[in-house]
């Protein structure tokens, strides 16, 4: 959830932020700041170091907006139902879930507690249909590995 908000605070918009929103403020900063406009090499390396920051802001929340989880809904369900989970990181309220298809997604805002319910559940894969699928901003970061 940190990283959520640092990047929303980056890019100066709010949770409701829509895709279009987004776009819009991504292509103004780059206008301003893109490395090409500056002549000095101490200006062209300062800009260049903002826009990495900025491109690397807009397309996380990209990645977690409601839009481009919608688009995605059907091969998300696809995952999580079909696919079984082959291993799990935990680190500062993320959970990151690996599966045997090769996908892999992070899970944003995860209590510790949920956490450790799910590592000690008899059924990781059934925890987490009930508990964490649904109830938690998530991201891919794997695809699956095509048959």
């Amino acid at each position: 959830m940190k990283r959520i908000i640092e990047y929303r605070r980056l890019l100066g918009v709010g949770a409701s932020a829509d895709l279009k929103e987004l776009k819009t403020v991504y292509r103004n900063f780059m206008k301003d700041w893109h490395p090409d406009k500056f002549q000095s090499d101490e200006e062209k390396a300062a800009a260049e170091e903002k826009s990495k920051a900025f491109i690397e802001a807009y397309h996380f929340l990209v990645s977690i907006a409601p839009e481009t989880q919608a688009q995605k809904l059907e091969e998300y369900t696809a995952v999580i139902t079909t696919s079984k989970i082959t291993d799990f990181q935990y680190k500062g309220q993320t959970l990151q879930v690996y599966f045997a298809d090769g996908a892999a997604f992070e899970y944003f805002g995860v209590p510790r507690n949920i956490y450790l319910k799910f590592v000690n559940a008899d059924s990781p894969d059934r925890f987490a249909r009930r508990h964490i699928y649904q109830a938690f901003i998530y991201r891919k970061v794997t695809k699956a590995v095509e048959a």
